[in-house]
């Protein structure tokens, strides 16, 4: 299969993959990856065929309400755990908890929290890699250039404010598959 997904991704999409291209299942076992822009429903299929063409294995939260069969065994088998949604529910502790509860977790996440343009971040992410004590792993969504652009692990700091202007620095420029919403 991955074979197939090189040709697909690399010869028929024309995407490449730029940057931490060394980032492998033995160098970071666990970490918080930021997508951005997220401004598609296609994103989440580039992000399913860049780990394929990459080999390293990446996860996702849902709401549990979506994990119903068959569709549970689908989400499951392409790294989905489910999340409870529900007032009341810490869910930076739950997400960092999945950490412990697995050998290896790479959770894929859009700072957005949309595919709508926004002014600001969400914070979840960044609270979860403190949490966890995981280095978040930035990665593009740039569809003008058709390429995704690995970072370097990046582990946060007590500086919420330098560090969200580190990583927002890395995505300047990057135009999502919905530009206006980049």
């Amino acid at each position: 299969m991955r074979w197939i997904a090189r040709i697909i991704y690399f010869k028929i999409w024309g995407w490449k993959v730029i940057g931490n291209t060394n980032w492998s299942k033995d160098t970071v076992k666990k970490a918080v990856i930021i997508a951005f822009p997220h401004t598609s429903w296609h994103d989440f299929f580039i992000g399913l065929f860049l780990r394929k063409v990459t080999d390293v294995k990446t996860n996702f939260v849902g709401k549990k309400e979506l994990f119903f069969w068959p569709l549970n065994i689908y989400f499951n088998a392409i790294g989905g755990k489910s999340l409870d949604r529900t007032p009341g529910q810490n869910k930076v502790e739950a997400i960092a908890k999945l950490f412990e509860q697995e050998d290896e977790f790479r959770l894929t996440l859009a700072p957005e929290g949309t595919r709508k343009k926004v002014e600001q971040w969400k914070t979840g992410f960044y609270y979860i890699a403190k949490t966890a004590n995981v280095p978040i792993i930035m990665f593009t969504l740039d569809f003008k250039n058709k390429q995704n652009k690995i970072s370097e692990p990046f582990y946060p700091t007590d500086d919420m404010e330098a560090d969200f202007a580190f990583m927002k620095n890395y995505f300047k420029g990057v135009v999502g598959k919905v530009p206006e919403y980049s």
